[in-house]
């Protein structure tokens, strides 16, 4: 009977991670003995949260999911441009992984699914809004839009449309606080499309030779843009992309919060003690479709509909919540003041003003030749 998919992976892998003995051929010419992969980092534990921390992290999914989809009904009456991209099934990835950085120390990166990431910082909903409408009182001016936001005060330096672009970008971010000494970290966002762009392999050479700290997340949310994974990547356990830079990977349940949290606290252990960049690939799942333009016919009604049922992060988070004692009404009265600051967010992005149009001739680089 043949082995499972599963064993045959894990064989794979032990085989990979085993050295390799020189053959008598190859001792003969001299050839230098191969040396065993480097230290390795433990297995992450699933993290424990008090009742207070997991309420916390249950909050912010939920605001991330409040808020996208009020996001997608502006964009549906038009008060939102160009494109829109939703994190709607993500919310357990930001969440997890930023709530155990070191707030004005550690820098975040991301591409232009970005929204989630800077509510996940904390960030005001209202500016937020703003900008996803084109509003002066927007976090990047209105000039930044859904795709390109930034924020210099918070150390959230994008949101950006050029896939896998950010990936570099991040790996000078953390160039940066190698250099300064100043003892944060890098976390670089980026898709499983992403994954097969060269600038992220030209990063990860660089990371590891330089010992930058840097951590690289790969959101898998299984298809980029409209083809799966599986028929778009060669390898498709994405968390082993690093191992021919020698830089370690871990695979992660992107639906579970606390499983993700676990996850960061090995990583950012790690990159923290000077070891290195490390690769953590987030196993997760977006509901709606790439962008608002898309209707997502690449994939079943009852594909979506099971993972929702089965997987969901907020869902999980909630029964987890009322195992620990929380009661079903208070959960609601969260809903509700929830639901109350994203349309408070949305009136006050539609109730204020647009640039002024001087702004076009702002924060524009100009350079002599």
């Amino acid at each position: 009977m043949a082995g499972s998919p599963a064993r045959e992976r894990k064989s794979q892998v032990a085989t990979a991670a085993s050295p390799r003995k020189s053959s008598s051929k190859a001792a003969a010419k001299g050839a230098p003995p191969a040396t065993p992969n480097r230290e390795r980092p433990g297995e992450p534990q699933r993290y424990e949260a008090s009742k207070e921390e997991l309420l916390g992290f249950y909050k912010q999914m939920l605001l991330i999911r409040r808020f996208e989809e009020r996001a997608g009904q502006l964009y549906g009456l038009g008060l939102i441009g160009g494109f829109c991209h939703l994190y709607i099934g993500q919310e357990a990835v930001a969440v997890g992984l930023q709530s155990a950085l070191t707030p004005g120390k550690d820098s975040v990166i991301t591409g232009y699914r970005d929204h989630g990431h800077m509510l996940a910082y904390g960030i005001d909903p209202k500016v937020i809004m703003a900008e996803l409408t084109g509003r002066a009182a927007g976090i990047s001016k209105g000039k930044g839009g859904s795709m390109h936001m930034f924020s210099v005060e918070h150390q959230f330096y994008g949101g950006h449309g050029i896939v896998g672009a950010q990936v570099s970008l991040g790996t000078g971010l953390a160039f940066k606080h190698k250099y300064s000494g100043d003892g944060g970290i890098t976390l670089a966002y980026f898709g499983d499309g992403a994954a097969n762009q060269g600038q992220v392999y030209e990063s990860f050479n660089m990371a590891e030779l330089w010992k930058l700290p840097i951590v690289y997340v790969i959101e898998n949310n299984q298809y980029a843009m409209g083809t799966s994974v599986n028929r778009s990547s060669a390898e498709d356990q994405l968390y082993r992309r690093g191992e021919s830079f020698r830089i370690p990977g871990i695979q992660v349940d992107g639906m579970d919060v606390l499983a993700v949290r676990g996850a960061a606290e090995t990583a950012f252990e790690w990159v923290r003690a000077g070891k290195g960049p490390i690769l953590l690939e987030l196993k997760t799942y977006r509901y709606r479709g790439h962008s608002m333009s898309d209707p997502a016919k690449y994939r079943s009604r009852e594909e979506v509909q099971a993972v929702r049922e089965k997987s969901d992060p907020i869902d999980h988070a909630m029964r987890e919540l009322e195992a620990m004692g929380i009661a079903e009404a208070e959960l609601k009265a969260i809903d509700k003041e929830i639901r109350d600051i994203v349309v408070e967010a949305a009136d006050f992005a539609e109730q204020s003003p647009e640039p002024e149009a001087s702004e076009l001739y702002t924060d524009i680089l100009v350079g002599s030749y």
